[in-house]
Formats: structure tokens, sequence, C-alpha cells
């Protein structure tokens, strides 16, 4: 499936189009101001505004909410009071409470909303660089080589005392990622080849390991690996948190600069050179950002599906195709609906705890399906 996901009217396509020349050349706004500042489908600053505060005000409850559940009990005052005796303004909380507080559900709470933020934005750039509306932040084979690396760290052991399980599925992910370009870089980074290739690539990595998995008859090497593949928060530490959250906050701000460019991409490659962009070197820029998003939150959690599948399209329901808007949105939504469907997969078989990619699966599924069928392709 190729169709663009922004599935824009052919209105709607001359507003943006002259929308994104005002943005890319200055000379030409003046034949621009008829077309209004707002994306289609009506929403005004004022509007986008008001959505923004609702967005941030629900993230804050969730992330509070969220660290109180859990099969150990936190109240509101238990977390008041560990935040304050931080801060130099309240007693401390019992050392062992405090420390669960503290150093395993608040790290884990703003890992999940990271990472959701994180899956979101790359899903949406990627969906508008290939005009492919099934495109997801794994398109680039990304997932599997860090899962490769994790295989080769734990099964054997390569690299196991300076690297890590976070460390050799990074590198697994950028030596992926790093085939991916090498293939493609005679092809104008066409994205109907971006997809294929990264298909291809993925499927190589997903081979090497199986194949490292089955060779090592290792169950509880294959058990642990299975299982971080299918994406956990609960390794989240402070120190992860800080990396993920800087380079999140950095990798955010490049691609959203590109606003104008994903735009003219969702309309395709000719519009996109029409207007002045340098589409090939754009392209690649937006790959590698993505790219190395995807490789911190892969290495970091695991594998997590369907969040940058879904949330972009449920985003654009919401504020319209424009990436000025839809980006910062998306990233809100990923965090908030990550940061709730962690909470699930903590309590719902306690004590055991089940891996959020699961859940995000079993409600993704239904989603993407209702998803598909308003824009009539079901």
């Amino acid at each position: 499936m190729s169709a663009s996901p922004n599935q824009a009217t052919d209105s709607d396509r001359s507003e943006v189009t002259a929308g994104i020349a005002a943005v890319l050349h200055p000379a030409a706004r003046g034949a621009a101001r008829e077309v209004p500042d707002a994306p289609p489908r009506g929403r005004t600053a004022w509007s986008l505004l008001g959505l923004s505060g609702i967005g941030f005000g629900l993230l804050a409850v969730s992330i509070v909410v969220s660290v109180r559940i859990g099969t150990s009990g936190v109240s509101y005052g238990d977390l008041g009071r560990s935040l304050g005796s931080r801060l130099g303004v309240a007693e401390p909380l019992p050392r062992l409470l405090d420390s669960l507080i503290w150093d395993l559900r608040v790290p884990r709470v703003l890992m999940a909303a990271v990472v959701g933020a994180l899956l979101a934005v790359c899903g949406a750039v990627l969906q508008a660089v290939t005009r492919n509306a099934l495109a997801d932040p794994y398109l680039l084979g990304v997932s599997h080589g860090a899962s490769t690396g994790a295989v080769l760290v734990v099964v054997l052991a390569i690299g196991a005392g300076s690297l890590g399980v976070t460390g050799g599925a990074f590198v697994g992910a950028l030596v992926s990622f790093g085939l991916l370009m090498l293939l493609l870089r005679r092809s104008g980074l066409d994205s109907v080849r971006v997809v294929l290739t990264g298909v291809v690539v993925g499927q190589l990595f997903a081979a090497v390991t199986s194949l490292v998995l089955m060779a090592s008859g290792d169950a509880d090497a294959t058990r642990a690996i299975t299982y971080w593949l299918l994406g956990s928060m609960a390794s989240a530490r402070w120190g992860v948190v800080i990396v993920c959250a800087i380079v999140a906050a950095l990798g955010l701000a490049v691609v959203w600069w590109y606003s104008a460019a994903l735009d003219a991409f969702s309309f395709g490659a000719d519009t996109a050179a029409s207007l002045g962009i340098n589409v090939r070197r754009t392209r690649i820029m937006l790959l590698v950002v993505t790219a190395l998003l995807t490789s911190v939150a892969v290495a970091s959690v695991g594998a997590i599906g369907f969040v940058g599948l879904i949330v972009p399209h449920g985003v654009r329901f919401l504020v319209g195709p424009l990436h000025r808007a839809l980006l910062p949105f998306a990233a809100l939504a990923g965090a908030v609906f990550l940061v709730w469907t962690d909470a699930l997969a903590r309590v719902s078989f306690a004590p055991q705890e089940v891996p959020v990619g699961v859940f995000t699966a079993l409600i993704g599924v239904p989603l993407f399906l209702f998803v598909l069928r308003r824009r009539g392709e079901l």
C-alpha cells in the first residue's frame, strides 16, 4: 500500500502547496496571502493552543497516576514526599519506599513517555518521506539489527564487558542502517526502494538472530532475548532516561525544522523538488535522524510495535496533515499512549509483568483497523 497518509483533497493540496512555498521561499509569501495559516480541517491557532494545553495536562496527569500503579501501592502523599525531600521541603520517606518511587517507578514512567514520543514522531516522518501509510519506525530494519546486536552480546558474549545489551543493540541498529544506506547509495533514495530495501535488511538481520539463538541451545538466553524483543520499561534507570531525553529533544527539533519539507514530500518528490527542496539531501537527513532516534529507543527498551504506526494517523484526525502541528502533537499522544500501556502491562497479570509490546499490539490492531476503515481502505 503506497497511498499518501494525508489523503488531501485537490483544494487542500493547492492550499498546502502554496503554504509550503511561502515557508520555503520568502518571495512567494505575497502570492500566498490568501492561504490560511491554519492547517486544513479548520484548526485555528487558538484551537491548536487549546489542544496543546489539554495534551500537556493529560500527559502530566498520566505520569503522576502511572507512578502510583503497580504491585506495591504508592499514595499521592508518598509521591509528594519523595519529590519534596529532594527539594528540601519535606521529610524523607523510608529508604525502601523512596527507592521504589524515585529509582524504579519515576524513571520507568518517564522512559515510557520519551520512547512513546520518539516512536510516534519517527512514524509520522517516515510516513511522509516514503508516502506509505503503513510506514513505522522499524521500516528501516533498525529493530532487527538491534535484536541481532543484543543476541550477540547475550548469547555469544561478544562485547559483553564493554557494551552490554543496550550498547550491543545500539551498535546492531546502526550497522543495519549503515547496510541499508550502502544498498541505497545509487538509487536516489526513491521511496519504494527505501521501503523494499528496509524490508530486505530487516529480514536478513532477523535470520541472523534466529540462527544465533538456535545454534546456542541456551533456553534461558532465548527466553531473555524473546522478552526483550517484545519491549519492556523494567530496566529503565535515570542515566538511560536522561540520555534518551536529550537525544529525543535534539532529534525532534531537527525533524520539526523540516516540517515544510515533510509537507511537500507528502505530495511526492516532484512536488518537493519544484518547491526548491534538495530531495536527496533532505531524505538522507530525515532517514538518519529517524534511524538514530529509533536505535536509541530500541536499544533502551526493546522493539515496541504499533506506536509509530497508529498514533500519527490518529493525530491527523485531530490537527490535520501539516507537520508543524502534527509532529509535536504526535509526540504528546505517543507519550500518553505508551505511559498508559506500560501501566496496563504492569498490573494486568500481577505479580507477573507482561512485555509492553504485547499490549501495544493488542490495542494497536483494532485501532489501526478503525483508522483504515475511516480512510475507506477496508
